[in-house]
């Protein structure tokens, strides 16, 4: 059995865990590995390394991904599409692992439709696949995003500044609200919920009234004020899946509290700072799951499935399932924080 792995969309920690599980996994069953460089792209191209269990060894607390990644969608250009399943073919690939987000797999399931045997794997630090409880990189982002609030509660406070964090989430605003839960926020702004500017200011204002002079807020990237009527972008250019670079929330919004209430205000973006690094030992755990659990479907010959977490079992969706919807935040958990809110 010779079985391709790539790692596809943004990169995140607990992506060389699942590739280390998977090889392991494998090695044992007499499986021979190799590893796509650059997600989608190496398909087109032609990239890919041999993965020996001797290649894997270390990487598990490691970030990033050994393999690479890109946004490379294959399916965008019909040329692409081809050149993608004759290398498969001319691979000799048995089987697929995709490890990624929403694109990445709807990739996969779209393949397993035109005969290739896909096995996809969740990966996304926004939590927001549809078809599983978590995804790993979500634990060690939230982690992240806490540390720099609490770091920023000291520097903020100092200087009876109002704070304003932006976060990922691009369509579910789960990073932001269980960072800024754990980080103890004064405000967190999702996508789920469009937000009126005067409400955030009225907390700040509140907050000073009563004695604290300081305010920390937490956006989710894809926040947006009602009456803006959609999500705030840097700049109108589409990547290959068709999705605009967000960014913009925080500062708007730092703008508008300065204006407003007459203090000064700064703005922190996160970014990237929440997809490097080492992984939570949680999402190493989780990762590893997944892993072993990916070579256990194709051992069984059952493709077009996704591996996924539901309760504390780990179980496996449909593809086309899992990338069915976006997963967004819950109306009791919100709540939970609004308690915090004023």
């Amino acid at each position: 059995m010779k079985v391709g792995i790539l790692t596809g969309g943004g990169d995140c920690p607990g992506l060389n865990a699942v590739i280390r599980a998977v090889v392991k996994k494998g090695t044992r069953l007499g499986y021979e590995f190799v590893g796509i460089k650059d997600g989608w792209k190496g398909l087109i191209d032609g990239r890919v390394e041999p993965l020996p269990a001797s290649r894997v060894s270390g990487i598990l607390p490691r970030g990033g991904t050994i393999l690479g990644t890109s946004r490379t969608n294959p399916l965008k250009k019909e040329e692409d599409t081809k050149k993608t399943i004759e290398n498969i073919k001319a691979l000799g690939l048995d089987a697929l692992i995709a490890i990624g987000g929403d694109d990445t797999l709807g990739v996969a399931a779209r393949l397993f439709e035109m005969g290739i045997n896909t096995v996809g794997v969740p990966k996304t630090i926004d939590n927001d696949l549809s078809g599983t409880d978590v995804t790993f990189g979500f634990d060690t982002a939230v982690g992240i995003v806490t540390e720099a609030l609490d770091r920023l509660h000291s520097t903020t406070e100092s200087h009876h500044r109002v704070m304003v964090v932006e976060v990922m989430g691009r369509h579910a605003g789960w990073i932001a609200v269980h960072g800024g839960m754990a980080g103890g926020a004064d405000y967190i702004l999702i996508p789920e919920k469009p937000f009126d500017v005067q409400s955030v200011v009225d907390v700040v204002e509140k907050r000073r009234a009563e004695g604290k002079n300081f305010s920390i807020i937490v956006a989710a990237e894809g926040a947006y004020p009602k009456e803006a009527g959609g999500m705030i972008t840097k700049e109108k250019e589409l990547d290959a899946f068709g999705h605009a670079r967000l960014g913009g929330v925080g500062e708007f919004l730092a703008e508008e509290i300065e204006k407003r209430v007459g203090v000064e205000t700064r703005f922190v973006v996160l970014g990237h700072l929440q997809r490097g690094g080492t992984p939570t030992a949680y999402d190493r755990v989780l990762a590893t799951r997944y892993g072993i659990k990916a070579v256990e479907l194709i051992e069984e010959s059952r493709f077009g499935r996704m591996v996924a977490l539901r309760g504390s079992d780990i179980i496996d969706v449909c593809l086309d399932e899992a990338t069915a919807k976006t997963r967004t935040v819950d109306d009791e958990l919100y709540a939970i924080a609004e308690v915090f809110f004023g």
